[in-house]
């Protein structure tokens, strides 16, 4: 996915909700005169909760995975039935399919799983009600339609639910380069990339997905819905009445900011105090893509404040509104200061220009095989961005270096398993205990038995449920790996990628690296940072004057890593609804297959039937190239320029520089918690901050403070002076929130904007500003 697509509400947390204390500090809950509140905990109450005193306050993974969702197991309920196969397929080819064809859409609209997850419990619950039990009608309905079924049915289409960045290679490959792979050789990308990171991930699963810090605060919501919706009892039965009460609300309330009075997704007084003034539209606009900075602009739009506010922890909260700030001041030095030559251009773009701020043709500096021609370059110039944009280059490579670096100060212990079997000690004793004649070849026989630990306090209690079944043991993901890999070297080659075997390589081992670090870094904390830029960047010094390498680099880096945490994501939804592990696996593989194929035969079909469309500037209302096209400027830009643009001496040289510092930021703040611990450093992740100070360069920006306002609503009033209304009802409502947003926001796209045809705008009045921006802020470009 291109960088340009950002979802501000996420595509960081370490140990806990609150920070491990000094040890001169740290209290346990009965150590403090039995008190749930740890004096010295910054996110803890100050006096007990006013509506239940025996209320604890969730102030760690555990507390949370033990208290909001179901740690129960019934093993009895079967998901291996036909009717939980019927509908996976049914759903995964719907959810394929709206995934490719939004794809080539002006309006850019995700297949949520939240989407897939109400749509299944409706189908299934109809399949259940409506189908006999008796005679031959017992196969198509066993039983009551069960937690474990549905899990299945959302695993599998979440799985096929998103377009293969190996289809944006393809779709620019016919396109601009006029190479049309055979159905064969592009289906076999679109496996052998998809699957890739399957592989690497699924070994990682000791580390990333089985320990409770692990926590994946995106999947609460689902999971909190899944109770309220399979589990009996009056408390199930209250959340339940909430979820139906909330979705029902938001799903009414979506039409107004929809498409009715669209003012409500950015309300600014600035800008309707003063609707003339370039500098309030810049700073205080927000409304439509690419305005403005959001300042104190009031969103009442749920489809853009979206259940992370209410799911991220507080220390990421904290995190990201710190980088959010320092966005702001940094973007308005760097225009008013006019860095980098930028109020030549829009405060605000992504596109590049020529000095005199018009949009650069990139066309005209290459060859007829698509590589840059110095002597072309020469006459053209070299093009410049905005400087906002130079900035969230910048920013990126600073939190995505303060990753590695923060992560191995504060979560050294978690993640050293990773590269301990590399020590020599064990790597003799694997030698030693090797041989041949011992290695059990027939994986499919692997009987995925576990040791169950005993008296082991610290075991995840989801994953000590999941140790009764069989699991999907190792072998199974490296053979995955193994013939992912051997078929994407063959199309590398096959298809002309300009990709040499060893670039191949790097780009497994770097993708490699990231599913790890930033793996960990997102699995705890629900906030990712974006590692397309720096591949991007490698790409471009590896192979210079090649967009055609760079693309397939990234491909097989970025999108190995990406796969890597869809598989770890959906294995630990199966992990908490204790869906048995070989069932996931099985979903999640005829889910991607299945995926693929629908990618290709779609994307084919659009290309074929399109193409001039997909070709021009602005598309139509139906149809749109924005995404290939942009997608092929980035491979131009970063695969033909590199050097010239951004190494040291050169015009943007501190985008790569800032590696470099990105790597010492946490150290500063290490330093600072080790001599001075009263100010508390450690709670802070550098990795979040850096990354935030390039956070509001496109977009939609006017709910960044109202997302911000309900973060701390709920992660810190709420959940420390409320506790049992957190746990009972926090997740409920977002998961509510979200579906009932999500299933407005699919009819809308359909019906009214054109996703299906023609647009039907509202009729222009003064809370739907048709012909400008909405909250009536100056427009500028």
């Amino acid at each position: 996915m291109s960088p340009l697509t950002i979802n501000k509400s996420t595509d960081i947390q370490p140990d806990s909700y609150t920070t491990t204390l000094p040890d001169s500090t740290e209290k346990s809950l009965e150590g403090d005169g039995g008190s749930p509140y740890p004096k010295a905990d910054v996110e803890a109450a100050s006096d007990p909760p006013t509506d239940d005193a025996s209320g604890i306050v969730l102030s760690s993974e555990r507390d949370i995975v033990t208290n909001v969702i179901s740690v129960d197991d019934d093993p009895s309920l079967n998901p291996w039935t036909f009717r939980a196969f019927f509908l996976g397929l049914g759903l995964s080819a719907f959810g394929g399919s709206l995934a490719e064809i939004y794809y080539f859409k002006p309006q850019t609209v995700g297949v949520s799983s939240m989407f897939l997850a109400i749509v299944c419990y409706v189908l299934g619950y109809a399949m259940e009600t409506f189908i006999p039990r008796h005679g031959l009608f017992r196969y198509l309905n066993p039983h009551p339609f069960n937690k474990k079924e549905c899990t299945f049915i959302i695993i599998m289409a979440g799985a096929a639910a998103n377009a293969s960045l190996a289809t944006e290679v393809l779709a620019v490959q016919r396109l601009y380069y006029n190479i049309t792979p055979d159905a064969a050789t592009s289906i076999f990308l679109l496996l052998s990339s998809q699957l890739l990171g399957y592989g690497i991930g699924g070994v990682l699963r000791p580390i990333l997905l089985y320990p409770s810090k692990m926590l994946y605060p995106s999947v609460l919501p689902l999971i909190s819905m899944f109770d309220a919706f399979f589990r009996d009892g009056s408390t199930a039965r209250r959340k339940l009445k909430a979820f139906y009460i909330v979705f029902g609300a938001i799903f009414i309330w979506e039409l107004f900011p929809e498409w009715i009075f669209p003012l409500l997704t950015g309300f600014s007084i600035f800008c309707l105090a003063a609707p003339n003034n370039a500098t309030i539209s810049r700073v205080f606009g927000g409304s439509n893509g690419n305005e403005g900075l959001g300042l104190l602009s009031i969103c009442l739009d749920w489809q853009y404040i979206t259940s992370g506010s209410m799911t991220i922890p507080l220390r990421a909260q904290v995190s990201m509104f710190i980088g959010n700030m320092l966005c702001i001041v940094v973007f308005v030095a760097v225009f008013y200061n006019n860095i980098w030559k930028s109020q030549n251009f829009p405060f605000l773009s992504q596109l590049l220009f020529y000095e005199n701020g018009t949009m650069y043709n990139q066309s005209l500096i290459l060859t007829s095989n698509y590589e840059v021609d110095p002597t072309l370059l020469a006459e053209q110039g070299l093009p410049y961005h905005a400087g906002t944009w130079v900035v969230y280059l910048l920013s990126t490579n600073l939190g995505l270096a303060a990753t590695f670096t923060h992560l191995l100060l504060w979560n050294r212990d978690d993640l050293q398993e990773a590269w301990s079997w590399m020590s020599p000690s064990k790597l003799r004793k694997q030698w030693l205990e090797f041989r041949w004649q011992n290695v059990n070849w027939k994986f499919w026989k692997d009987d995925g038995i576990r040791e169950q630990p005993r008296g082991d306090e610290d075991i995840d209690p989801h994953y000590a449920q999941m140790l009764k079944y069989p699991d999907a043991p190792n072998s199974w993901y490296h053979i995955t790996f193994i013939v992912s890999f051997v078929l994407a070297l063959v199309i590398i080659y096959k298809d002309n990628s300009t990709l040499p075997w060893w670039g191949f390589v790097i780009s497994i081992l770097l993708g490699s690296i990231f599913i790890l670090f930033l793996g960990a870094l997102s699995a705890m904390t629900g906030v990712g940072v974006s590692i397309q830029t720096f591949l991007q960047m490698v790409a471009g010094y590896l192979h210079p004057g090649k967009p055609m390498a760079n693309m397939y680099f990234v491909l097989y880096s970025y999108n190995t890593a990406s796969q890597a945490g869809l598989l770890l994501h959906d294995l630990k939804i199966g992990q908490y609804a204790k869906l048995p592990p070989r069932a996931s696996f099985t979903a999640q593989i005829i889910g991607t297959i299945l995926g693929a194929i629908l990618n290709y035969f779609l994307m084919n079909s659009i290309v074929e039937s399109q193409r001039e469309i997909l070709l021009s500037v602005q598309g139509t209302n139906i149809w749109s190239g924005q995404q290939p096209q942009q997608y092929n400027s980035q491979a131009i830009a970063w695969g033909g320029l590199s050097h010239q643009l951004f190494s040291a001496g050169m015009r943007y040289q501190w985008v790569t520089l800032s590696y470099m510092i990105g790597l010492a930021i946490p150290l500063l703040f290490w330093l600072v918690h080790r001599y001075w611990p009263k100010l508390r450093a450690d709670y802070l992740y550098t990795p979040i901050i850096c990354s935030f100070i390039g956070w509001l360069s496109v977009g939609i920006n006017s709910s960044v403070f109202s997302a911000f306002a309900i973060a701390f609503l709920c992660q810190w009033w709420i959940r420390t002076r409320h506790p049992r209304r957190f746990q009972k009802y926090n997740y409920i409502v977002a998961a509510a929130l979200d579906g009932g947003t999500q299933v407005m926001v699919f009819i809308l796209s359909f019906a009214v904007q054109g996703a299906a045809g023609t647009a039907h705008l509202f009729p222009s009045w003064w809370g739907a500003n048709q012909g400008g921006n909405y909250d009536r802020c100056m427009q500028l470009n």
